[in-house]
């Protein structure tokens, strides 16, 4: 039994320190491309960062943890690694549709899906219209005044929805939010995966919407941004009541 109780220590020994390299090594290849990050971002995209070897020598690292983290990034889109003659690592830039995509991954692995993508997009559209109302551009504040005098002619619930499309596209215009932007598509993406349930019915419930969005815009163009936030987010506790009642 003695014997017994001294292997199963042994064992677990072993086993606890198989997890210490684990995580050692883990932390070792996350270092190395948090600093090949910053070396491919201080560049101009498609620069040469260097050979598998100068890359190692420049991180510190070895080979195996610079192709690691050379892994990493490029699947964030920040690397290229090319072979032959003049070959080695470039940086690179992640294009938008990468971007989505790997952010709509995310929120179906880690996210409720379609009632965090509607707490983001209402919370997103709160700080967009606040935000606008800091615009001085008068071209686009007249762009805005045109698309609150067309609320009367969205009639259908698909008018409303593309209506509300417009409205997110021209907010995003008069500030400069691109990350914000780049969230709100993808949780649009997301929101709309999943069935969707008609909020404002009826002619009370049309009324309420164009009302609740006439007031968020004359606030934006009467450059209140308290009042546009004040707005924007009666509209959103509206919209979630109501929301609230149709999942019952």
């Amino acid at each position: 039994m003695e014997v017994g109780k001294k292997r199963e220590s042994a064992m677990a020994k072993v086993g606890s320190e198989t997890l210490d390299t684990r995580a050692q090594r883990h932390d070792l290849v996350r270092t190395a491309a948090a600093k090949l990050r910053e070396l491919i971002l201080a560049r101009e995209p498609g620069a040469q960062i260097g050979s598998l070897n100068e890359v190692s020598d420049i991180l510190g690292v070895g080979i195996v943890t610079v192709q690691q983290a050379a892994r990493v990034l490029e699947h964030e889109g920040l690397l290229t690694v090319r072979r032959g003659p003049g070959g080695g690592y470039y940086g690179a830039r992640p294009d938008d549709a990468a971007l989505e995509r790997a952010l709509a991954t995310y929120l179906r692995v880690h996210c409720s899906v379609r009632s965090e993508a509607r707490e983001i997009i209402s919370l997103i559209d709160c700080e967009l219209s606040a935000a606008a109302a800091d615009c001085g551009s008068e071209e686009l504040r007249a762009e805005l005044s045109a698309l609150g005098a067309s609320l009367s002619a969205c009639d259908t619930p698909e008018s409303r929805v593309n209506w509300e499309y417009r409205l997110r596209a021209q907010l995003f215009r008069m500030v400069d939010r691109p990350l914000f932007e780049l969230i709100m598509r993808v949780s649009i993406q997301v929101y709309d995966s999943a069935a969707s349930t008609l909020i404002y019915a009826g002619e009370a419930g049309v009324a309420a919407w164009r009302l609740e969005h006439e007031r968020v815009i004359a606030a934006i163009l009467g450059q209140d941004r308290e009042l546009a936030r004040f707005e924007a987010e009666r509209h959103r506790r509206d919209f979630l009541r109501r929301l609230g009642r149709s999942d019952h």
